[in-house]
């Protein structure tokens, strides 16, 4: 008779769960989680849904013809200021051809402008515009003072403690790069 209190999964091989190679098997490591990883997996896929529908409305707020993807470059110009297009490229990960549309069209559309880079007069470095600064820094205050709402009922250490998580969850995705 099987003991009602035994939580052991009769599915699961008792043994190793290495394979052949000795490598440790990704369906054991996943099934020794439990369910943590499939609630942590529908969360994130919810919240990022969310974020990308979020990056469209800010980048429509900045400008109505403004891609979202490049949203996410005027966010990197006013954090890490002005950056070559190569360093943006490698940022995000993309390409340069990618990256040198993107920018086109923020160009096209008075968000940045582009400047020899003093150090190498045949690259350029690009910068945000006083309109595209002040068009980014209004949409950005807005969804600060979104987000003070809706955590507004959260005590200061459980904020804390979300950004200390996903910035350790973040970290871990730089190190798999």
């Amino acid at each position: 008779m099987e003991n009602a209190g035994d939580t052991t999964d009769v599915h699961k091989n008792s043994t190793d769960s290495t394979d052949a190679a000795g490598s440790t098997n990704a369906a054991d490591i996943v099934e020794s989680f439990g369910t943590e990883c499939l609630d942590v997996e529908r969360e994130l896929a919810v919240f990022l849904r969310r974020a990308r529908a979020s990056s469209g409305e800010m980048a429509r707020q900045v400008h109505p013809d403004l891609e979202p993807a490049a949203y996410g470059l005027l966010v990197r110009l006013e954090d890490a200021g002005e950056q070559r297009a190569t360093e943006l490229a490698a940022y995000f990960g993309v390409g340069k051809a990618t990256i040198s549309r993107q920018l086109h069209a923020l160009v096209q559309l008075g968000l940045v402008d582009r400047r020899p880079d003093p150090a190498d007069r045949r690259a350029s470095l690009v910068r945000l515009t006083s309109e595209g600064r002040e068009r980014f820094t209004r949409v950005r205050d807005a969804r600060r003072l979104s987000y003070a709402r809706k955590l507004a009922a959260w005590d200061r250490r459980e904020i804390a403690e979300l950004a200390r998580l996903l910035h350790r969850l973040n970290s871990l995705a730089d190190q798999e790069e």
